[in-house]
């Protein structure tokens, strides 16, 4: 039985698949770095139509078909697909839905316009994300969330997934990075990330803004360490968590060769 500390790291972005921002390329490298280094490594981000399935060599995995994510009553199917990373010997998983992620756009669409259902979006990656982890059957040591997107994880895993016996030993890590967009999730984001119930008013309280800042500041509250991602974070946000207690944080640091990231795994799943 292998005793390897298993880290998950969940994303929206990553390099080749898709950068958006700089930190596209840090969670390559970071996955890469954690593999040659002990750990067994795994990646979950959405399958965006921006992807190109045949040169990135994504295949269906069928062992995990059949997923369905409950929102406000409704299911939503997802399609789980894997490929491997170039040059590393680790699997990145795509979270694929015909209707919200299989689009030419990412976030806009082709005028530019934010997408109304952005905050639908947003929370069946995040259920998807964690539904695809309990179909595994294998729990991360450490989670590591990075992107606007994944803001809703560490709540989740502290709420509504608490009692997930494969989420009981998990410590989540945050990245605070770019602020990217300034439009709002929709009047209904809060309704539909309750999760039937299971997540409170007083848990979302830290979202109630509803934007790109209100992401990071929910994904941070809810963490166990937060890492800055930007040397230019939301001045607010940055100040807010400096010097959180309770909380490790690892400041931006542009010569950083990424061992620090490694040390911080080290520290948070003793």
């Amino acid at each position: 039985m292998s005793t390897k500390k298993r880290i998950l790291f969940i994303a929206n972005e990553m390099s080749p698949y898709i950068e958006l921002t700089s930190f596209a390329e840090t969670v390559n490298k970071l996955a890469v770095l954690s593999n040659d280094n002990d750990l067994e490594v795994r990646c979950i981000m959405p399958r965006f139509g921006t992807i190109n399935e045949r040169r990135h060599r994504l295949h269906e995995v069928v062992r995990l078909s059949g997923i369905n994510v409950s929102i406000d009553d409704d299911d939503y199917p997802l399609t789980i697909k894997v490929a491997s990373l170039p040059n590393a010997r680790l699997q990145v998983y795509f979270l694929d839905n015909d209707d919200y992620f299989k689009r030419k756009w990412i976030f806009n669409d082709e005028e530019g316009k934010f997408f109304e259902d952005n905050g639908l979006r947003t929370v069946l990656f995040c259920k998807g994300a964690l539904e695809t982890v309990k179909k595994f059957g294998w729990p991360p040591d450490i989670i590591h969330c990075s992107g606007w997107m994944t803001g809703l994880i560490p709540m989740f895993i502290k709420s509504a997934y608490k009692k997930e016996p494969v989420f009981s030993h998990s410590k989540v890590i945050y990245t605070i990075g770019d602020v990217t967009f300034k439009e709002k999730l929709g009047a209904d984001f809060l309704k539909l990330a309750t999760i039937n119930d299971n997540v409170t008013k007083k848990e979302l309280e830290a979202f109630k803004d509803i934007n790109n800042v209100a992401m990071f500041r929910g994904g941070a509250t809810f963490a166990d360490a937060v890492t800055f991602g930007t040397a230019k974070p939301d001045k607010k946000l940055a100040e807010e968590f400096a010097k959180v207690r309770g909380k490790k944080i690892l400041k931006y640091d542009e010569e950083s060769d990424l061992t620090d990231y490694l040390q911080l795994y080290t520290d948070i799943a003793k």
